[in-house]
């Protein structure tokens, strides 16, 4: 197949729909490499993580030349997928392009969440109009789609009334790194170059209401001061972070957080998570939560939320809260920090099941079978 992909997060964005992009492309053309694979982009930013997909023979590349690239990845782009005689187009992030379907190229679409849809109170008026409008679109219009999470998947249908026969969960993998394991001097050389005193614990992810990383801080009051080991945010965030500052200075527990905006190696951030006492992911909402993820390959405890998708990514071992309650959190990180055999079977078990639900090679050939249906 000449399969087509909406390359603009690929090659533009180094978080969630960015890492989803590149992990998916890399790994089908990993593991079926009879396939032909062109990236649509309207532009390439500069960055580690784009490398591999430049300059090597494994990816046909297409950049537009003059301007209103943005609306050629709606409007224009199908001209050129047809010259290039793509059999299948993949938009990877929510959206598909006007007049696909009238150009005879099927269509698969992932949607990652409707997050604007269960809580809009988190969004702009403009901006929860655009991208319902162009979340509607792709639904009505893909000829399939691809949820990537259970709960997602659900919200489709609650909320775009889509036929459940149309989507398929396909989980997401993680980056390749994360299945490989680093030795643990090394991990200890990484953790003391940060300026990081053992032990701690983690939170990763970008810094914004819906992560409630509030709820996390509030936690610490509940911990018995011995227990209160230091906490590594890594992400970055703007307004809402001078909020968690103000409210650090409140509690008086400024000398408690490490902020980690900057992270630009991936096995730096590997290492953050094998040498963490606990991963807490106290996000208030979620279509997948590929940081749950990471940390159980990296046999690190995980403790986060019991709503939305985030119970499929964590699996059976790991420990779950209500969100809203600081208490719930304190009592569960008290427990990994003070029961070593109870945290030992959250390594182990969360490891097994991360790497057999999330394995690369399965999730690879369950997409590239669903394009040939």
């Amino acid at each position: 197949m000449r399969i087509g992909y909406d390359a603009k997060r690929l090659f533009g964005n180094f978080t969630g729909l960015g890492n989803y992009s590149r992990t998916l492309v890399q790994d089908v053309a990993r593991f079926h490499p009879e396939h032909d694979y062109h990236l649509y982009t309207p532009a390439i930013r500069q960055h580690p993580a784009v490398q591999p997909f430049l300059g090597g023979t494994q990816y046909t590349t297409f950049v537009p030349n003059g301007s209103f690239r943005s609306l050629w990845r709606s409007y224009g782009v199908v001209k050129q997928l047809k010259q290039d005689r793509i059999e299948l187009y993949h938009g990877l992030s929510h959206e598909l392009p006007v007049g696909l379907a009238r150009a005879g190229i099927p269509g698969v679409v992932t949607m990652h969440d409707v997050i604007s849809k269960v809580h809009p109170e988190w969004y702009g008026t403009v901006e929860r109009i655009i991208y319902d409008q162009k979340v509607r679109y792709s639904c009505q219009h893909a000829t399939k789609i691809v949820a990537i999470s259970e709960h997602t998947k659900r919200d489709l249908v609650e909320y775009y009334r889509v036929d459940p026969a149309k989507i398929n969960v396909i989980y997401q993998a993680c980056d390749p790194v994360y299945y490989q394991r680093q030795p643990t001097e090394q991990v200890a050389s990484t953790v003391a170059q940060l300026g990081i005193t053992t032990p701690y614990l983690l939170g990763v992810g970008s810094i914004e209401p819906r992560k409630n990383i509030a709820t996390l801080l509030r936690a610490y009051q509940h911990l018995p001061t011995d227990l209160r080991v230091p906490l590594v945010l890594v992400g970055k965030g703007k307004r809402y972070k001078q909020q968690l500052q103000q409210l650090l200075g409140h509690i008086k527990l400024e000398d408690v957080v490490y902020w980690l905006e900057n992270l630009v190696d991936i096995r730096q951030l590997q290492a953050l998570y094998q040498g963490a006492s606990a991963l807490i992911y106290p996000s208030l909402y979620e279509g997948f939560g590929l940081p749950i993820v990471e940390a159980l390959l990296c046999k690190t405890p995980v403790i986060t939320s019991s709503t939305s998708a985030l119970p499929e990514a964590g699996g059976p071992a790991s420990s779950y809260i209500d969100p809203t309650s600081p208490e719930q959190l304190a009592h569960a990180i008290e427990k990994v920090l003070t029961d070593s055999a109870y945290a030992n079977h959250m390594r182990e078990q969360g490891y097994e099941y991360a790497h057999t639900r999330f394995a690369p090679a399965h999730l690879a050939t369950q997409l590239v079978d669903y394009y040939r249906q």
